[in-house]
């Protein structure tokens, strides 16, 4: 091989090296948020079921009932109706954020709770996928 042969070789990047490269990119970004300002990221936590299910006691229990299991005022969440396939975590993010209007229970329409930050509404959600999965939903 000519040396210029070489040089140029040195700078083309294989298959595997670029491979290689998307990846190494991919994890050093993967966990992070843009902040909104000035291009800076932020460490996104992981959804906490343990934080969410302290959550749920304080703000779902009253209608969903103790452990999602229902009560008189509202659906269980430990059913098959709730499994991810039928509604989705953005069905349950959009229901705590905005409300929504029964359609599968004669409970009466599930109000918004304004009070829930986006983190508390992961935490809960990953309580309720925790204890579907723990009755054997899904």
């Amino acid at each position: 091989m000519l040396a210029h042969e070489q040089a140029v070789a040195a700078r083309v990047l294989t298959p595997f090296a670029a491979l290689a490269l998307a990846i190494a990119i991919a994890l050093s970004t993967a966990g992070c948020a843009s902040d909104g300002g000035g291009g800076e990221s932020v460490a996104v936590a992981a959804p906490d079921a343990d934080n969410g299910a302290a959550l749920f006691a304080a703000s779902c229990a009253l209608c969903h009932g103790e452990g999602g299991v229902g009560s008189e005022t509202g659906p269980p969440l430990v059913h098959q109706i709730y499994e991810p396939g039928h509604h989705s975590d953005d069905s349950f993010r959009n229901a705590m954020k905005n409300g929504v209007v029964s359609h599968h229970w004669n409970f009466g329409n599930m109000p918004a709770r304004p009070e829930l930050s986006d983190g508390d509404i992961e935490d809960i959600i990953a309580y309720v996928r925790a204890i579907q999965r723990e009755a054997g939903i899904y």
